[in-house]
């Protein structure tokens, strides 16, 4: 039996009766492989580790989608990584759209210490949402958004840790979203 067969009666074995010795043949054939494009993707141990640890489960899950008549187990088990990789890209690009938030989104003048809302801000309906949070959330939300303070000035002002106020913003952003409703984003 060739290696190319090996491998896809392993996936077959996995696929037909959950074989764990026949996916422990393919785990140790394809890990490392994994590894190496996932290191040289993301430059990095830990996301590579990840992406091994995704494909490898969803093989596991999926090896029923197998066909050995439709082509290689290789081709097969690298297309589920490619899949997996993408995930991880996108996983990424968005976690790196949410930190930046804070930079996208529009700052209005203050006067005399009293917030001016604009806009769709001037509503009754924000200022009341508004005072319904914590104290230390109006804070963080008023300092960022209606005081143009950046969140490091607003941490550096409050005494707290930068982190802090990214917490409390967050969590106060997102308990106004959900009084308010999708249609005041």
């Amino acid at each position: 039996m060739t290696p190319t067969e090996h491998l896809s009666d392993a996936l077959v074995k996995v696929a037909s009766h959950r074989d764990r010795a026949a996916f422990a043949v393919l785990f140790e054939y394809f890990a490392p492989k994994i590894k190496r494009f996932g290191i040289k993707q993301f430059n990095n141990e830990a996301s590579a580790m990840e992406l091994v640890q995704d494909t490898m489960t969803s093989v596991w899950r999926k090896a029923h989608l197998y066909h050995p008549s439709k082509g290689a187990a290789t081709t097969w088990v690298y297309t589920v990584m490619r899949n997996a990789s993408f995930d991880a890209l996108r996983k990424i690009r968005s976690n790196r759209e949410d930190t930046l938030s804070e930079d996208i989104w529009p700052m209005v003048q203050v006067e005399d210490e009293e917030v001016v809302f604009t806009d769709h801000l001037e509503s009754q309906l924000l200022q009341e949402h508004l005072d319904k949070l914590p104290l230390a959330q109006q804070e963080v939300v008023k300092g960022v958004y209606f005081q143009d303070l950046s969140q490091e000035q607003l941490a550096k002002q409050l005494g707290v840790p930068v982190g802090t106020v990214k917490s409390r913003l967050r969590l106060a952003l997102s308990k106004l979203r959900n009084h308010m409703g999708a249609e005041h984003d």
